[in-house]
């Protein structure tokens, strides 16, 4: 038993003697400072919600995320208004999940884009207050 154990336990450490350093984190020079950072994620610093005319411009099926304000609307059609312009959405009652929203509160919907529809809407699954 101890000479199958033995064989065994050198097989585990030779792999690491033999393993060479191509690759990983390599922490000898300094990151450089946050606002000398031109690309990548920087977490909620890059995190924005876009507006109604950059909206317009997305593709069809696009996911959405505009801060505004319903203007109009009854049923399932509404207006958002924020300050580049205005577009139709379609929130189900379900969404507003028992909230009242009224035109003077900010809020934020995010939905998809479908621009089969003339003019464009926006078909709401998520607000927030």
């Amino acid at each position: 038993m101890k000479l199958s154990v033995a064989p065994l336990f050198c097989c585990l450490l030779i792999p690491t003697a033999w393993a060479d350093d191509n690759g990983g984190l390599k922490k000898d020079t300094a990151p450089p400072p946050p606002h000398a950072l031109d690309e990548g994620y920087r977490g909620t610093e890059d995190a924005r919600i876009m507006t109604v005319e950059q909206a317009k411009e997305m593709h069809d099926g696009a996911t959405i995320s505009l801060r505004g304000n319903l203007i109009d609307g009854s049923g399932d059609k509404y207006v958002f208004r924020d300050k580049t312009g205005k577009i139709d959405t379609i929130i189900p009652q379900s969404v507003f999940d028992g909230r009242t929203v009224k035109p003077d509160n900010m809020i934020s919907i995010n939905g998809s884009l479908d621009k089969k529809s003339t003019p464009p809407v926006v078909r709401v699954d998520r607000i927030q207050k």
